[in-house]
């Protein structure tokens, strides 16, 4: 368990380097947001197409093998951004860095399965708190790296990260048995049936969708709307990500919460508090202090939301939770593709308020799709 929550510490920042650094890359190309915004949807995109085409395949295969086999794809193509051309170049390595980069979704299901029944909301609490601490280190270090030695060297750093993570995983990670002796295609098709059949899949993962609208759109324009409205460069951008990162310290209680009264109630709260991160995010251009409270309560409506979830999907099939979590986790990195990808054109064409009037829109229908479901049992 301490190597699963170490190695899913480092390979979850792979995604968010970008994120402070986005500025930085469209100046050297000479690149406007809504260009620049490509790279992070290509990045989530490659995230959603490695959850949607390879994640399924931790019922079928040794998750250990996978774990393995997609960090060998991932180092050379951090290695290819490091030294990208062009930004079509960078784009492109962005999407297969993405893709290779969802082995951290078979630790989740190992965890998962390794947990006691009663105590599972607390062990994705604790996953989900290494998870976020990754995500806040790539945000403040992609954006130092790229003030003071440029956003390049930050890729090949990452790069050294996973070739020292490498000895470790393979020493030490077990391996697991499959779930189903089932063929690709049969496996990929039944992801379909599953959602079919299961009405809380489907809400959660429509709820977990439009909230990744939201935190996706934000985090592709925080850094050009800082370096716009308030003349921040992206280590100041980078720092975004400690305010950006409190969810951290509402994981673990929230996965208790989970435990004791049941999921309904902590992703209501969840997603109210995402709603208010957006209104108070709309002053945002007139006042730094209001980037930095929206991003607090952004996240931490965020991260309520997801840890109850994730535990919901982690409890319906045991046998089955590999593709479980590719149906949740698609849904998460899909609206975040589409948020980045919406957001940046926004940013570009209509200001910051038009980005939050999308992300305010998206967490309505949420909050609107989650109370008409009426009560849940614990």
């Amino acid at each position: 368990m301490a190597l699963i929550t170490v190695s899913l510490f480092v390979v979850s920042g792979v995604i968010h380097y970008q994120t402070p650094m986005l500025a930085a890359m469209g100046a050297e190309f000479g690149a406007d947001a809504a260009a620049v915004g490509w790279v992070a949807t290509l990045t989530f995109g490659g995230f959603l197409a490695g959850l949607i085409f390879l994640a399924p395949l931790g019922d079928r295969l040794d998750k250990r093998k996978l774990v393995l086999g997609q960090l060998a794809v991932l180092i050379p193509a951090l290695l290819a951004m490091a030294a990208a051309p062009s930004l079509a170049t960078l784009a492109a390595a962005s999407f297969v860095v993405g893709a290779s980069g969802t082995f951290g979704q078979h630790f989740i299901a190992m965890s998962a399965e390794l947990a006691r029944p009663d105590e599972r909301g607390r062990t994705m609490g604790t996953l989900l708190t290494a998870l976020f601490l990754g995500v806040l280190f790539g945000r403040i270090t992609g954006g130092l790296v790229a003030s003071y030695i440029g956003w390049r060297w930050m890729y090949a750093i990452v790069a050294v990260m996973m070739l020292v993570l490498t000895p470790a995983l393979l020493r030490r990670l077990p391996s697991m048995p499959a779930k189903t002796q089932m063929g690709y295609r049969p496996l990929m098709w039944s992801i379909v049936r599953l959602v079919g059949r299961h009405a809380e899949l489907r809400r959660v993962a429509a709820n977990q969708l439009l909230l990744g609208v939201s935190y996706g759109g934000f985090w592709a324009t925080v850094a050009p709307m800082l370096a716009l409205f308030h003349h921040l460069g992206p280590a100041q951008a980078g720092l975004m990500g400690i305010p950006g990162a409190a969810g951290i310290f509402v994981a673990r209680a929230c996965g208790r919460w989970t435990d004791r009264r049941g999921v309904m109630p902590v992703v209501t709260t969840g997603i109210g508090v995402v709603l208010v991160a957006f209104v108070v995010l709309g002053f945002a251009s007139l006042w730094i202090g209001a980037a930095i409270a929206g991003a607090i309560l952004l996240d931490c409506g965020l991260r309520a939301a997801i840890v109850a979830n994730q535990t919901l999907v982690n409890t319906i099939a045991s046998d089955a939770r590999s593709r479980f979590n590719t149906v949740f986790s698609a849904s998460v990195w899909g609206g975040n593709a589409v948020g980045a990808l919406l957001a940046s054109t926004a940013l570009a064409h209509a200001g910051w308020l038009a980005v939050c009037t999308i992300a305010v829109t998206a967490s309505c229908l949420a909050l609107a799709m989650q109370l008409s479901a009426g009560p849940h049992p614990r």
